[in-house]
């Protein structure tokens, strides 16, 4: 090998540094965009979890399932299939993204039973990707008014072990067929969406467990003659919700009746425990033959309950309605509760708007104040609790008033109907319970 006059090597010819350079930026630069990507698809898989799972409607958990799988992977069409008991076809089929047209063509077509590329999934529960559905083997084309579709990624969704159903998405948005990366996104969603499932159905059976327990707890209200009334109790719209509304009616000699209606604190079986036990030590009191104003019966309550329980604070309205000269005489004291809603027979609207006095387990030296009103002949008086008009997104003024046009509007319906579309009409969000009782005096 030649050597230069100072005994070095003669340099070789260097590489193209600057087209290596571009290239290798180039390939960083994808790979970022992959992982961009890759993190945007988790974001997104993981706020598809979460939304899934604030859900406690199961037919608004199959929906949002739809829908965020759509989402997910860009598709233009979705649908939940739900299987029968037998796992052998569909008994419910919720679909997204069909137009109102396309709805219309295939109003008479029905509900689709799982045959075709729907029943091979049925029958072989893998993740499915089809390029072209008319091609596949077990396609039996489309009913008469169906969108013509192309691609189709489905995707079985288990409860507990067992196939609940399918998912099915079509037609990306872009144009292309659905890839890999689509098929592990929505097979992560199913996973998560089997459990959504399993849980709004078990909240479901804790539900009316719960609710059944509330209405035992609950009296069916006596024969009040000549008073009609009728009460109304439903349950918080959260899971597993036990409350601590309550009402009650008690009728006395001489044509008097005594009304209660009221709210322990807190959504729990010490909430519903402490109900009960509030409720039927009003009863003895109330039944007592020298039984003192409404006000001077809550202060014996409240000294009751705080000499032989750990009580929480609880709300309530105690009133005795008697006969006066040409009507009735409502006579009332209220611990921190609502005030009642007075509806005369020409729908005029008022509430007892009064000192309210503290709620019980608060302070029992403290004085408790009666209250009375006149109450003409056929008059109704709605005793809630504040579930009926709790809503954190408007004043209570406002929910007050809504509540007495409701009320004013259907004053004329059976009081069954009236508290029925009182519970059902509320101002209120939903997320407390409520209970109703109203009490109608006689005509003339």
């Amino acid at each position: 090998m030649a050597v230069g006059r100072e005994g070095r090597r003669p340099r070789q010819p260097l590489p193209d540094l600057h087209v290596r350079l571009r290239s290798e930026l180039g390939r960083i630069d994808e790979q970022l965009r992959a992982l961009v990507s890759s993190m945007d698809r988790l974001q997104g898989l993981l706020d598809a979890v979460v939304a899934i799972s604030r859900e406690v409607e199961l037919p608004a958990v199959l929906r949002r399932i739809v829908t965020t799988a759509m989402d997910l992977v860009g598709a233009r069409y979705g649908a939940l299939g739900v299987l029968n008991e037998s796992g052998e076809r569909l008994e419910q089929f919720i679909s997204a993204g069909l137009s109102e047209q396309e709805r219309r063509d295939l109003a008479e077509v029905g509900l689709p039973r799982g045959r075709g590329v729907l029943g091979h999934l049925i029958r072989y529960p893998d993740p499915l990707r089809v390029t072209d559905i008319l091609a596949h083997p077990s396609s039996v084309g489309f009913p008469p008014g169906h969108p013509r579709l192309h691609s189709l990624l489905g995707v079985a969704i288990s409860v507990r072990g067992e196939i609940y159903g399918d998912l099915y998405l079509s037609e990306r948005l872009d144009g292309r067929s659905f890839d890999v990366h689509d098929e592990n996104v929505v097979v992560a969603l199913a996973s998560a969406a089997g459990i959504a499932i399993e849980n709004v159905r078990l909240f479901e059976r804790v539900r009316v467990g719960a609710e059944q327990f509330q209405r035992l707890l609950l009296p069916t209200l006596p024969d009040l003659r000549p008073f009609t009334a009728a009460a109304i109790y439903r349950p918080a719209a959260e899971p597993s919700q036990l409350g601590g509304d309550w009402y009650d009616a008690v009728p006395l000699p001489d044509n008097v009746v005594a009304v209660v209606i009221g709210d322990v604190v807190g959504h729990d079986l010490r909430a519903a425990a402490a109900m009960a036990a509030t409720r039927n030590m009003l009863r003895a009191l109330l039944l007592h033959p020298a039984a003192p104003p409404p006000g001077a019966v809550l202060t014996q309550l409240d000294r009751a309950l705080e000499a032989v329980t750990d009580h929480p604070v609880t709300t309530t309205t105690l009133a005795r309605i008697e006969p006066a000269e040409t009507g009735w005489r409502l006579r009332w004291s209220t611990a921190g509760h609502v005030p009642p809603l007075v509806i005369t027979h020409e729908r005029r609207a008022a509430y007892l708007l009064a000192e309210p006095g503290l709620p019980l387990g608060v302070d029992t030296a403290q004085p408790r104040p009666d209250h009375s009103r006149f109450l003409p002949p056929q008059a109704t008086v709605v005793f809630f609790t504040d579930g009926l008009i709790e809503h954190p997104r408007h004043p209570i003024d406002q929910s007050l008033n809504d509540l007495a046009e409701l009320a004013s509007a259907h004053a004329s319906l059976p009081l069954p109907e009236f508290v029925r579309v009182l519970a059902d009409q509320h101002p209120s969000d939903g997320h407390d319970d409520m209970a109703v009782l109203a009490l109608r005096t006689p005509a003339p």
